[in-house]
């Protein structure tokens, strides 16, 4: 049958096009660097992969399905005219569930046997022992969004005795690893509960600003904090006032509301705080599985079956 798809920047690969042609006879494939190239041959066609910024959508008119090319793109990227079309978008999800739980876990790890406290020692050149660590089968991990990496997280987490305590607005029991699950709504209630809270959710309306001065203060003054979802859903102010306060022992951040942290910015130095540079989400087969569902979900376009990973566009996941 075939269709005519347009692909732009950013995460496409070279060899699509072939690839495309050699599965799905009589598809055309349009791969376009520049917006500038892209607006030039959008106008017919049936679907597009990558950054459909506004200008790109509204001069395409019949197209069906957008594949973003991230599982969280840039702020922005669904405006309103793409939320109230007809057209499909799916994204990424699922390709980066491995990375980021490991990620997760290696902060985790990390402030269960004092690494906060000692890699500052090591740069003084200082031997100072007595942290006191965390026994992780007697403590506790909340998991804030239990989507495949949550998910991941609360089995890892589980496997190291600990209980988890999942918060998620769509998901329901069983899920593998995790003994008690409770709504968005009951957030604030369950908090003083978590020796760690982990945040993965998305940014979408409802998670913006999600972890402010309340939700910190409602935490115990002995948990770790770590967000490696999206620098949006953290208001970095309160966080810093809590840590200042005293109301949270430390922080794990691997996103930001302002990227990069900018240089004299109050986390880069603050006791019992661990940065990463936004770089949970590396490591090795990104591009052959961000492949593989491209391609999977071009057949499935093109016979007319369900995609993968359709996004729910007025929640932004």
């Amino acid at each position: 049958m075939g269709f005519k798809l347009v692909i732009c920047p950013p995460n496409y690969q070279e060899d699509w096009p072939e690839k495309l042609q050699a599965a799905i006879p009589g598809i055309d494939v349009q791969l376009c660097p520049t917006v500038g190239e892209a607006m030039e041959v959008i106008g017919d066609a049936d679907a597009a992969f990558g950054d459909i910024v506004p200008e790109l959508f509204e001069r395409a008119k019949n197209l069906k399905w957008i594949a973003c090319p991230q599982a969280g793109p840039r702020a922005g990227y669904y405006h309103q005219a793409l939320i109230d079309s007809g057209v499909v978008l799916t994204n990424t999800r699922e390709i980066y569930n491995d990375h980021i739980s490991a990620h997760i876990m290696s902060l985790l790890l990390a402030f269960a046997r004092g690494l906060q406290v000692y890699i500052p020692q090591q740069v003084q050149g200082e031997w100072r022992q007595g942290y006191d660590t965390v026994y992780l089968p007697e403590a506790t991990a909340m998991v804030v969004g239990v989507g495949g990496i949550g998910g991941e997280t609360a089995r890892l987490c589980s496997a190291f005795g600990m209980k988890v305590i999942a918060v998620d607005p769509r998901q329901s029991l069983p899920i593998t690893g995790v003994t008690e699950l409770v709504r968005p709504d009951a957030l604030l209630e369950a908090l003083p509960r978590a020796d760690f809270v982990l945040v993965t959710v998305p940014e979408t309306p409802e998670t913006q600003g999600m972890f402010a001065a309340a939700q910190f203060r409602a935490m115990k003054s002995s948990a770790f904090f770590i967000n490696i979802g999206r620098g949006a859903t953290v208001i970095l102010d309160d966080l810093v006032e809590a840590l200042r306060a005293g109301e949270l022992a430390g922080a794990g951040l691997d996103v930001f509301q302002v990227e990069p942290l900018p240089a004299g910015h109050p986390l880069w130095t603050m006791p019992g705080v661990l940065i990463t540079p936004h770089v949970a989400g590396d490591g090795p087969y990104l591009d052959e599985r961000r492949s593989e569902l491209f391609l999977d979900n071009c057949k499935r376009f093109n016979e007319g079956t369900e995609l993968r990973n359709v996004v729910d566009k007025a929640n932004w996941f």
